[in-house]
């Protein structure tokens, strides 16, 4: 299966995934698979620090249903300013309550 059908296909499950910058331990995001790459919002409840525009991160996706790794995909992170359908899809991924951020980033595979 092909990286982007893993991520798609996960994220349809369990709307989360593990960033991790370089020499920073990951951290479990609210994220969701759009337009060919994996979204987060950061800030408020969720940071993943050191993420910046430009930065090289790692994208590490758990099995929603045995909690098993599955891969882990190289990505870049790009600070965008996402559209209202986005903000919606962002917001519903959100499950524990009011979503809340400061930043969304946009996480192309690499």
């Amino acid at each position: 299966m092909e990286i982007a059908q893993a991520i798609d296909a996960a994220l349809r499950k369990a709307a989360a995934v593990w960033v991790s910058v370089p020499r920073r331990r990951g951290r479990l995001v609210w994220a969701l698979w759009r337009d060919g790459a994996v979204w987060v919002a950061v800030g408020g409840d969720q940071e993943v620090p050191g993420m910046d525009d430009g930065a090289e991160v790692v994208v590490t996706l758990r099995s929603p249903t045995t909690h098993s790794h599955l891969l882990d995909a190289p990505a870049v992170a790009r600070l965008v300013e996402p559209d209202e359908e986005t903000v919606a899809a962002l917001r519903a991924a959100h499950l524990n309550g009011p979503a809340e951020w400061t930043e969304v980033y946009r996480l192309d595979l690499v």
